[in-house]
């Protein structure tokens, strides 16, 4: 039985907006990945490996987008300013976003 695969950023009906789409927009902005690799196709296992290469990259600077040197917050509010308009363009709301954590 072939293994499920993710649909990439692109094809996502959510828009991308949930753990697996950070992690794909923040390896595009440690250089980890081309902004133009959505990932689609990939396996979870794949995206696990992914997830630990971005972690890595995070750990210099706690995590936190403000720690981040001057280049690498821009390309990070920049990224994550179009994610998110293109998260509404599929129909995405924060407040219903956060209802679904009640």
């Amino acid at each position: 039985m072939p293994r499920p695969t993710y649909p990439g950023i692109n094809n996502d009906p959510s828009g991308a907006m949930h753990s697996t789409g950070k992690m794909i927009r923040d390896a595009w902005v440690f250089g980890i990945l081309p902004e133009t690799e959505d990932c689609s196709g990939w396996t979870e296992q794949r995206l696990e490996g992914l997830h630990a290469e971005v972690a890595n990259a995070w750990e210099p600077y706690g995590h936190l987008p403000s720690q981040l040197p001057t280049e690498l917050r821009e390309k990070h509010a920049r990224i994550f300013k179009e994610a998110l308009e293109f998260a509404k363009t599929k129909g995405w709301s924060a407040d219903d976003a956060l209802k679904d954590d009640h």
